[in-house]
């Protein structure tokens, strides 16, 4: 049995699973054993009714720099690698993207890869002034992935995208927030509090709202209007019967604070 210490831990406190990259020593890049950790911790919470918002975050002065190329020299002689796009990537790409709860990344150093990517999937990024952003991919000859293609000219438009995708360069705290990238840049040792503020608002907050919110505006990305407002529709209906409904409307006729149950 190994005594390396767990490449990605868990530790949930009211609510909030937080999720972290934690391989300092390697900037937090991505081995096999990290990345099916990660998918395999990003399932078990998505999975935890008791977990109401997730916080992915970094171990040291990175939050993630991607695939791990010292272990990927060695992969290249023995499969494609599509495989581990299919087998990780996407898996936990999914995973923060489909989750039915909301996900904050909370950015505390470089960002590049699919670290980056990361990052581009979850639902708010509350970012260190001293973090940067890279694509990185074209630098080493290799197409986007982690789903960069689909969530990245969402956030900041196609245009930009694909300049940041086919020339990629660092990208300051400052100019993420001016693009769309960053929902916030705070202050690096104000980041733990800050998203710990945000992470404990989602929690109390109406979860099954959020996640039809979620799965409202992604479906509405590939559909026509139309299509659209008939899903629309089935998440208002979804989520006017629910418990958390009822009680917010009692609470705003009784002038009171809505206690949320996720359902």
């Amino acid at each position: 049995m190994s005594d390396s210490p767990a490449p990605v831990t868990r530790a949930d406190a009211e609510g909030v699973a937080t999720v972290t990259l934690a391989r300092p020593e390697g900037m937090n890049s991505l081995t096999l054993a990290t990345k099916i950790a990660l998918r395999d911790t990003l399932h078990a919470v998505a999975a935890d009714s008791s977990v109401r918002a997730v916080v992915l975050t970094g171990s040291g002065r990175a939050f993630c720099v991607g695939q791990d190329l010292k272990e990927h020299v060695t992969d290249l002689e023995k499969g494609p690698l599509s495989d581990t796009v299919t087998d990780h990537y996407n898996p936990i790409v999914t995973a923060i993207a489909t989750m039915p709860k909301p996900v904050v990344a909370a950015v505390n150093g470089v960002a590049a890869g699919a670290g980056a990517s990361l990052a581009f999937a979850a639902d708010f990024r509350v970012v260190a002034e001293s973090a940067r952003f890279t694509t990185a991919f074209a630098g080493i000859a290799l197409s986007c992935d982690t789903g960069a293609s689909w969530t990245l000219p969402r956030l900041v438009g196609t245009t930009k995208a694909m300049d940041l995708l086919l020339r990629p360069r660092t990208i300051d705290a400052a100019e993420a927030l001016e693009l769309g990238i960053a929902t916030q840049v705070v202050p690096d040792d104000e980041l733990e509090p800050a998203v710990a503020r945000l992470a404990s608002e989602l929690a109390a907050g109406p979860t099954l709202a959020y996640a039809s919110i979620k799965r409202a505006v992604a479906f509405s990305a590939t559909h026509d209007l139309p299509s659209s407002l008939e899903h629309e529709g089935q998440k208002m209906a979804l989520t006017g019967a629910s418990q958390d409904h009822r009680a917010a409307v009692q609470a705003f006729l009784d002038k009171e604070k809505p206690r949320f149950a996720g359902r």
